[in-house]
């Protein structure tokens, strides 16, 4: 058996490793690797790797930068069964197409200004289309169920706690007569966190790859952010401003849009109306409205017992249509915009920052964590001059952050994770979707609670069993 880590090692981004098991290729991940514009692009565009040799896929979650290079894989190739579970097939039908409309979009734009800068234009990373063949590949399968996809090689999918339809994959590797337990947790989710389940923590491993996203910082208590959050509601409404906020459509718009729904139902932000202006949140919001199995106990009374939506209140308003969302500009009243991406790399949170960023009445909130190089990330570390479209911006807005409504683990909760899982069996762990900095934090408490052979490998390093 051997894994080569290809993606997602030494950064937060990019997901993809593959396993080799007795002449079978399995590929686990095919995100998008995001950061500087040109950069991801290469990087996205070709693979270390023939797609046509590759025998299956495995996924974790519906997340892009997890799942977001599929349809360039199949472009190329890759002609095999894509393995995840019902709600992250449903999210990724959705999300794959998106993004290969965003895509084709952002380049009609780009290629718009670099044909005034007499440059030659560019060529979409993929299309609609080819998200739709990748699409018509995913085997939907079941949590705890136990399914053969190579000679040799069981999967199991394990609650990931992470966004709808995450999971831990959890393989059965046998060679020699001898099984292998080896872990892959993908991004590991939080306890007691709304609408969705607690993650499933592992027992008995051999081998754990794990992320490290948040290896060296703890998340405040929800109660303090939630007032946090609802102090910069109020703040923002006084001022005459309007508040943006990018967030991933999947996951984080969901909860922000239940965290507002109960700040309003306690009288605690101003009565003012929240847009959220993505039509992928609003199709993954029914997706996350179809899977109601997924909802932890106080998200399943309220929609069952209650009759209630925990995704809809009387001052929220979905945008779907391009004319509506530009309407939003002229709206010389508080109020808020929730648009994703949560990176500010892609879709309509560009144009809300490119309208916006300038008024020093706007404020920025940025709710979870940003790759170095996006243009969040940017205005996140203070930058006060930025590129949008390839045009410079002064950054005037009021920037904020709430790191805790992230949907990682935070370093207790990442320690947490394996603590079912003794260093006299677990000889092995690997600490992947993480910088640097952070990995080595993880690597170093592993290490005093004596598990001793942890690696944080590079890219494109091989480990042989």
């Amino acid at each position: 058996m051997e894994i080569t880590f290809l993606g997602g090692t030494q950064t937060v981004t990019g997901s993809q490793h593959l396993l080799s098991v007795g002449g079978k290729k399995i590929l686990i991940e095919c995100g998008l690797f995001q950061g500087r514009r040109q950069d991801s692009y290469e990087k996205n565009l070709s693979f270390s790797f023939d797609p046509a040799h590759i025998d299956a896929c495995v996924l974790t979650h519906a997340h892009i930068d997890h799942s977001g290079n599929l349809p360039n894989l199949v472009k190329n190739g890759f002609s095999g069964p894509i393995y995840a579970t019902p709600p992250t097939v449903d999210l990724c039908r959705i999300m794959l197409k998106d993004s290969g409309h965003i895509q084709e979009k952002d380049i009609e734009w780009l290629n718009k200004i670099r044909k005034k800068q007499h440059k030659s234009p560019l060529i979409p990373l993929y299309t609609m289309r080819d998200a739709e063949a990748a699409c018509s590949q995913f085997v939907g399968i079941e949590y705890n169920t136990t399914v053969t996809i190579a000679p040799g090689v069981e999967v199991r999918f394990l609650e990931g706690g992470h966004i709808l339809g995450s999971a831990s994959i959890h393989f059965f590797i046998t060679e020699d007569g001898a099984t292998m337990h080896v872990e892959y947790a993908g991004d590991i989710g939080r306890t007691n966190k709304p609408i969705i389940h607690d993650p499933n923590l592992p027992r008995d491993l051999d081998m754990l790859i794990m992320e490290s996203t948040y290896g060296n910082r703890l998340h405040d208590p929800a109660d303090d952010v939630h007032e946090q959050f609802a102090r910069i509601i109020r703040e923002t409404s006084a001022s005459g401003g309007k508040l943006i906020i990018p967030a991933f459509a999947v996951g984080r718009t969901q909860e922000l849009v239940h965290t507002l729904h109960k700040l309003y139902n306690q009288n605690r932000i101003p009565d003012i109306p929240v847009f959220v202006d993505s039509p992928l949140a609003y199709h993954a919001t029914g997706v996350f409205r179809n899977h109601p199995e997924c909802f932890d106990r106080e998200t399943a009374r309220i929609f069952t017992r209650d009759g209630e939506d925990p995704f809809e209140f009387r001052r929220l308003k979905y945008i779907t249509e391009v004319n509506d969302s530009k309407r939003l500009n002229s709206l010389d009243y508080p109020h808020i915009i929730i648009s994703a991406s949560g990176m500010a790399e892609a879709g309509r949170i560009l144009h809300h920052l490119r309208n916006n960023i300038e008024n020093h009445r706007t404020v920025i909130l940025f709710v979870g964590h940003a790759v170095k190089e996006t243009l969040a990330r940017k205005i996140m570390d203070g930058q006060k001059e930025i590129k949008i479209f390839g045009e410079k911006h002064i950054v005037r807005a009021q920037v904020k952050m709430l790191g805790t409504f992230s949907a990682h683990a935070d370093r207790k909760d990442l320690l947490d994770y394996v603590k079912y899982c003794p260093p006299s069996r677990l000889k092995h762990v690997f600490l992947v979707h993480g910088e640097l900095e952070q990995a080595r934090a993880l690597k170093n408490a592993l290490q005093s609670k004596g598990y001793e052979n942890v690696h944080i490998p590079e890219s494109g390093e091989t480990a042989s069993f």
